[in-house]
């Protein structure tokens, strides 16, 4: 099964002259979303991995199957206002403003090892800024890993300094 072949394209959405990549729809489908997580499992499986960071909303998706399945312990990064707790912040740059980012500060510990993982990467800026909280932190980040990517972005410019790992992209497309 081809992953790709999964995901809607929404074309002019959000606005016009953008292809809005929907990945709902490979949630939906059984195994297409079984065959996405048994990926990232195989991938990390050996790792010895500490912890999942995952990204708000779609990252809580993929990343709390992954610890799951690892047997680790899950870490939601969210937007500002949604934690309860003491929290650290990082603002991030969107095409129109910004927005910031939360982690709770006592998410991680020092020395810990942590796979980020997001749906997909387009501009790099919300994982960009959660790999400055896990840094803020001092975690050690093994990988970012995504479903998707859409390359034309250049998200990874946001994250030069980590490995980046993903599925399937969309280039051009």
């Amino acid at each position: 099964m081809d992953l790709k072949e999964t995901i809607r394209s929404i074309p002019d959405w959000p606005i016009k002259g953008v292809i809005f990549r929907d990945l709902t729809t490979l949630m939906q489908n059984p195994l297409a979303f079984k065959k996405s997580c048994d990926i990232l499992y195989d991938r990390y499986k050996d790792m010895s991995i500490d912890k999942i960071v995952g990204i708000d909303a779609r990252g809580f998706v993929f990343g709390a199957v992954l610890a799951y399945k690892l047997g680790i312990g899950f870490i939601p990064v969210r937007k500002k206002g949604k934690l309860p707790w003491k929290t650290i912040q990082e603002t991030y740059s969107l095409e129109y403003g910004e927005d910031t980012l939360e982690i709770h500060e006592d998410a991680v510990e020092k020395g810990e090892k942590v796979v980020i993982v997001d749906d997909l990467i387009a501009t790099g800026g919300t994982v960009g800024a959660t790999v400055k909280l896990v840094k803020k932190l001092e975690a050690q980040i093994i990988e970012c890993a995504f479903i998707v990517e859409l390359p034309e972005l250049k998200g990874r410019d946001q994250i030069q300094d980590c490995k980046v790992f993903v599925i399937t992209e969309f280039e051009g497309e």
